[in-house]
């Protein structure tokens, strides 16, 4: 079965690091990812640091999870002078993360989504906390950690009633 039907969120983790080939794997993976007009407007930070990993829930109200894993990536988006890929640095950062999240399954590790933009207030906060420059957004942060107490099950949460053919 494939890592799209097994992956699940996972906020609590064991506190075994994870390996630089793990790390450089996960973010081969995110600039694997489909991108608008090829423009690949985006810029990842390695949060590995425990005094800031542990201050991203002092701003975030959502990622206390954050604290427990041993790393974390931060997918931001640059502003792009290119008028035609602009408007698509939003759907290109979703298709990094989740290109993240999967390839996080198949190497057997946890992860969780934790959205950012369009909050302009949890944009602010992680971009002070982070030195990000004002062309570049914060999108979305992605701790990462083998799971702790989680059985993978696959889903199928495949819902005939949402798919039309042809016209709604």
């Amino acid at each position: 079965m494939s890592s799209v039907f097994e992956r699940t969120s996972v906020r609590d983790y064991l506190p075994t690091p994870i390996t630089k080939e793990e790390e450089k794997s996960l973010l081969h993976a995110a600039m694997s990812a489909p991108s608008a007009w090829n423009a690949r407007p985006w810029h990842f930070i390695v949060i590995d640091d425990k005094e800031k990993l542990s201050a991203i829930p002092e701003v975030h109200p959502y990622a206390h999870m954050v604290k427990k894993a041993p790393f974390a990536i931060l997918v931001c988006g640059e502003e792009s002078s290119n008028e035609k890929a602009n408007p698509f640095f939003q759907q290109n950062c979703a298709a990094a993360t989740e290109n993240i999240l999967i390839h996080a399954t198949e190497l057997g590790l946890g992860s969780v989504w934790v959205g950012i933009y369009p909050e302009e207030d949890k944009v602010e906060a992680i971009r002070k906390l982070f030195n990000i420059p004002e062309t570049i957004i914060p999108f979305s942060l992605i701790p990462v950690g083998h799971p702790k107490g989680v059985e993978r099950k696959t889903k199928d949460r495949y819902d005939s009633s949402k798919t039309h053919r042809n016209q709604w």
